[in-house]
């Protein structure tokens, strides 16, 4: 395996493109590569290249692609939500090393896919959680795919309404984001090589994130509820509900959930989350 060292954010693009894949911190990838659930002969170091760090920007922020969690955690011009999504997500030796961008394309925690079983996310035509285990797994868009999305910021990110900017085009997060098929089994719109740069996060009135997880801290949500309140309007979003991050009007919108069932657990906590949010932002 060959690791490069691009000097500019040219050179890294041209890496990539040519077959390479982006390491930054490398809290999600070196594990990926030791499991052999991602096969790479060329790594590309973009560490020093993507932009980093946190700037004021016409009511909000705009914040580098390689900053990482905890520069996000402890900075005032954050909104409430994602430093509390970045401060709940990892140990602190992960949140120093892992960068925002590497976060929103986390891949699933769903042991079958861990364990390279076929499922449809591998390729194939079942999905194993659906028939055994899957008390961590999706309450919600979960036909086809049971997984359950595990970045806590990423919900915080939806629900305030951030914008995406990569080396090709700038778009919603929302819009980063797509429920698998069986035409076509990603869960993101990235293209081949397509890198995240920049997010641009607007300012909220007040926001908050509140998390259900197995330990007290550093484990992935069982739910998570990200709740923004900005002129009047509130927005909500889920994480460990979806394949995807999730946004919900509301707690009746949890109505139409689909649980299996070991996770109709998890719409009590989330109705009980939402109801907590909206309590704390007065909504």
């Amino acid at each position: 395996m060959e690791l490069r060292r691009p000097e500019s954010l040219a050179d890294a693009l041209a890496g990539v493109g040519d077959g390479g894949i982006a390491l930054a911190g490398g809290t999600e990838l070196v594990p990926l590569l030791r499991e052999r659930l991602v096969d790479a002969e060329t790594l590309v170091h973009v560490e020093g290249v993507v932009p980093r760090g946190i700037e004021a920007d016409a009511g909000g922020v705009r914040v580098g692609g390689g900053t990482t969690l905890a520069e996000l955690e402890v900075d005032p011009q954050v909104p409430d939500a994602l430093r509390e999504a970045c401060r709940l997500s990892a140990s602190p030796q992960l949140r120093a090393m892992g960068s925002i961008a590497g976060n929103l394309l986390q891949a699933t925690r769903c042991w079958y896919w861990r364990l390279a079983f076929p499922c449809r996310l591998h390729g194939g035509d079942r999905c194993h959680a659906r028939e055994g285990e899957h008390r961590e797994h999706a309450f919600l868009a979960n036909d086809f795919c049971a997984s359950a999305h595990p970045s806590d910021p990423a919900a915080a990110l939806l629900a305030l309404g951030a914008t995406v900017r990569t080396d090709r085009r700038e778009l919603p997060l929302a819009v980063l984001y797509r429920l698998p098929t069986a035409d076509d089994r990603s869960t993101t719109t990235l293209e081949h090589g397509e890198l995240i740069l920049e997010l641009t996060v607007p300012g909220a009135d007040a926001s908050t994130y509140l998390k259900a997880m197995d330990r007290q801290r550093w484990s992935f949500a069982l739910v998570g509820v990200a709740a923004v309140r900005r002129a009047g309007e509130l927005r909500l979003a889920l994480a460990g509900a979806a394949p995807i991050p999730w946004s919900i009007e509301g707690a009746d919108d949890l109505d139409g959930s689909t649980p299996l069932p070991g996770t109709a657990y998890k719409v009590e906590l989330a109705r009980a989350l939402v109801r907590r949010a909206t309590a704390a932002l007065g909504a």
